[in-house]
């Protein structure tokens, strides 16, 4: 047992996590976008972009992930490498996540694959082995590429900028769909990262969550307070800490946390 965490919510975070992470979750999730394909470029692509407007209610972000299938003709990898993202007429894509965001997003992911056979090939270059923050590092890369790609503009409604206190909430889930391999809701199509160095994709429901379930004290829901509540779950499970984010974004949003 964690010395951290009493048995009692030990025991409750292994039984919700458990049920929660369960194929049912699937279809009312975002996961479900990546998960329709079946190449490794794909599942990527879709994964970043079904992430990145992982915020609000999530029946508009759903309908709004297959707005996003309906532009790239449900064949994202091509669109990609033939630049068709050129032509996506302007317009709302999920609250204020634009057209010319998505573009942007976009052309970033083309340089990347004309240089790398994936994202994940891309990873395993820009890490080290066992990286410590490897959230944190791999999106510094990324923005990198995205920049490099857009006449060196960062833009953070595709991915956040401020490395020194973001949560990387988003960008943590789609982590977490690529890299956990139970084989049940999460993918696990990514060999450059462990499910050991994932960080807990944190927002309301889980930061609420885990204040209430005294794992965590501190208010802001920013990267120290990811970082604590890694370290806390990390302590129950070392090789999987993020299986808790089912126990923890389920028990919030069935309270209302």
């Amino acid at each position: 047992m964690s010395t951290l965490v009493s048995e009692d919510i030990e025991r409750l975070l292994v039984s919700e996590a458990e049920r929660i992470n369960h194929p049912d979750f699937i279809g009312l999730d975002p996961v479900q976008f990546p998960r329709r394909f079946e190449t490794l470029q794909d599942i990527e692509i879709v994964s970043l972009l079904a992430s990145s407007i992982a915020w609000g209610n999530r029946k508009m972000i759903c309908r709004n992930c297959e707005k996003m299938l309906l532009l790239m003709g449900h064949d994202p990898y091509c669109f990609v490498m033939d630049r068709a993202y050129e032509e996506i007429p302007d317009g709302n894509i999920h609250r204020t996540f634009f057209a010319s965001d998505l573009r942007h997003f976009l052309r970033g992911l083309h340089r990347i694959y004309r240089k790398y056979t994936s994202l994940d090939a891309f990873a395993a270059k820009v890490l080290t082995p066992g990286q410590q923050l490897a959230s944190w590092a791999l999106v510094e890369a990324v923005n990198r590429e995205f920049a490099a790609a857009n006449d060196g503009i960062g833009n953070s409604r595709c991915l956040p900028l401020n490395m020194d206190s973001t949560a990387l909430k988003r960008f943590n889930m789609a982590l977490r769909w690529l890299v956990r391999r139970d084989g049940i809701v999460d993918m696990g199509v990514w060999s450059a990262l462990t499910p050991a160095q994932l960080y807990i994709p944190l927002d309301v429901h889980v930061g609420n969550t885990a204040r209430g379930l005294g794992l965590i004290s501190r208010r802001s829901n920013d990267k120290r307070t990811v970082l604590e509540l890694t370290d806390v779950l990390r302590s129950i499970r070392p090789s999987d800490p993020v299986f808790f984010d089912y126990a923890l974004f389920g028990i919030g949003i069935e309270n209302g946390l």
